[in-house]
Formats: C-alpha cells, structure tokens, sequence
C-alpha cells in the first residue's frame, strides 16, 4: 500500500477504524477472530490503528493490547479520550483536564504500551474551555504519554482555539461522497495550519459498500438504528443513489467500496481514510481502494450523484447531534 502522512508518522493511505470489533455494529466477532483481523491487517501493510477509550468501555483497547502489541513498531497508535462511562457506567462526555490524564493511564495500561502516537479528544465537551481540555493533553506531550494530539468533530473555529495552545497533528471526522460538512471549513482550516484530515466512516457506515437491510432489519446494538438516513422515506432515497453509485463502479470494473475510498484519497494527499470493519474479507477488499485512480471527469460525475443536495436525513439523530461541534451544509 502507498503511504501518506499524519504529522510526522508515515502511515499506509489506508488505516483501520478499530470500533466495530468491539461495538457499534451489532454483535461484534470474539476476541480470537479478532486477533486474526488484527494481525492480518499488518500482514496487508495496513501501518495506522485508531481505536478509543470508549470503545466498547475499554474492550477494543484491551484487544489491540492482547492481540498485537507484541508488533508495536509496526503500527502507528491513535487512541481517544473525552468520551467515555460516566459515575453511572453511562457513555458521556468529560474534557476536564483530571479526566483526560486518567484516561490515558488506563488506556496505555490497556493498549500494553508506553506511548500513545496520536491521542485525540474524542468530542469536546463543550463545558470545558477548549483550551483547558488541549493543555491537558499538552501535559501528556511532556510527560512522554502521547507524541501528538489530535481533535474529533470539531469546527474550523474550535481546531484554530486549540491550535494557538498546542500544535493540533489531526483532526478526525466523518467523511464520505455522502457526508461533506468537513467541505464547508475544516479542510481549509487543516490546510491553513499544516493539520492532517483523517476520514472515519469512509464508506458511509458501510452503504456505500453495498446494500444494507432497512434500519427495523439491522441487528441489535447497531447504531445505524438511530440514524435517520438508515430509516423511512430517507433510506429509500438513498437507496436510489446507491444503485447508481454501483452501476458506475461496475462500468469502472471495481467494487463499490473500492470507488468510495478512491473519492476520498482524491480530495487530497493530507487526507487518511480509517474505515472499520469486523471482517477480514472486507479488510481484504479495502485494499482495492488505494489500486485506482480516478480521472476528472469521474470524480464529477461523482460530486454530481452524490452529495449534501442528494442525500437524504442528517447524519445524526438529536441527542448525537448536540455532541458534535461541525459545521452543518447549508440547507
């Protein structure tokens, strides 16, 4: 796989979101297929992790920690704070500076390692000053715990706040054909500052890569549940965009998936797609999307079938949404 930069780490164009192995996505595989997924994605040249404290309350950390941490040189470590159990065991926000250094402990005892490459603050907990939450993490930079920091679905305003405290290496948020908020200012904001822009849900939580049942047929515990764009009259006329995304990568002679991630590794050399998987086939398949490129005239026909006008529902239902910082697409 080729590589490309996130700060000073080289990593393959391609890294791997580490959530679904242990939530999110329905019944999540055990802990020894895990493994198996785990190390075969290093096999394939996959050089960038990113997991977070709040996956699965700690499990997915745990598993990274079991499973490869006996490779850690060969793999660049992005793990997450800010979001996690609450008093109660309830997932919640929590940016206070105490909270943060706690989190990283357990996390690095979990992970089996002595630093962490890129550690993020999972959402900004909007009542902590932004500043107070990053000179947090700026202490962790001092103290050896973490090399770098990095922010998740923040605004371009919020990204400069934290900037002039400490060097911001990335910011993670979602990014697909058929979620462009990052468009509207962030990605100019990364550029501005010399900020990595990593992409989670490339796929765009897997519809992209191809049909996916109603909401009402998903498994238990998968989040697409509360979505509005896998639910009603929205799922069905995104469904509509879906059969025409296929049709052109079928006329291009890749598979769906391979031309999502394509899109998205043309927006620019600074941007690192993560997608997710729980299968080693479609860890396999995602290879494919660092194989092709993607000729002017398809990327607009691309921009033209798939974007903020075409598709249908926001992102997030209301309680997720007040979570986030982005910035919206104008109606």
């Amino acid at each position: 796989m080729r590589t490309r930069h996130v700060g000073s780490f080289e990593v393959s164009a391609i890294g791997l979101g580490c959530m679904s192995l242990s939530h999110a996505y329905g019944v999540p595989p055990d802990a020894a297929y895990g493994t198996r997924l785990l190390n075969r994605a290093l096999d394939l040249g996959y050089t960038f992790m990113d997991t977070a404290s709040v996956y699965g309350l700690g499990a997915n950390e745990t598993l990274l920690g079991a499973a490869i941490a006996h490779r850690r040189s060969e793999y660049v470590l992005a793990s997450k704070c800010g979001l996690g159990p609450d008093a109660e065991g309830k997932r919640g926000l929590n940016g206070r500076p105490e909270a943060i250094k706690a989190t990283c402990d357990a996390s690095l005892a979990r992970l089996k390692t002595d630093v962490i490459d890129l550690y993020y603050l999972h959402r900004w907990d909007k009542t902590v000053p932004i500043e107070e939450s990053v000179g947090a993490l700026a202490d962790l930079v001092a103290a050896g715990k973490i090399r770098s920091i990095g922010l998740s679905e923040v605004s371009a305003q919020t990204l400069r706040k934290a900037h002039a405290v400490h060097p911001v290496t990335a910011i993670q948020s979602e990014y697909s054909l058929w979620t462009r908020n990052p468009e509207v200012a962030v990605l100019d904001a990364c550029r501005e500052l010399g900020v990595t822009f990593v992409a989670f849900s490339p796929l765009a939580r897997g519809f992209l890569a191809g049909p996916l049942p109603e909401a009402g047929e998903l498994t238990a515990g998968d989040i697409r549940k509360t979505m509005p764009r896998f639910q009603g009259e929205d799922f069905a006329r995104n469904r509509k965009l879906l059969s025409k995304f296929a049709k052109l990568a079928s006329e291009l002679g890749c598979k769906p998936s391979h031309l999502a991630l394509a899109w998205v590794l043309a927006q620019g050399d600074d941007i690192v797609p993560i997608p997710g998987t729980a299968q080693i086939e479609h860890l396999e398949e995602n290879l494919g999307g660092d194989l092709i490129e993607l000729d002017e005239t398809t990327l607009v026909r691309l921009d033209e079938m798939i974007n903020g006008r075409t598709v249908s529902g926001p992102r997030y239902n209301p309680g997720a949404q007040a979570a986030v910082d982005t910035e919206e697409l104008a109606a």
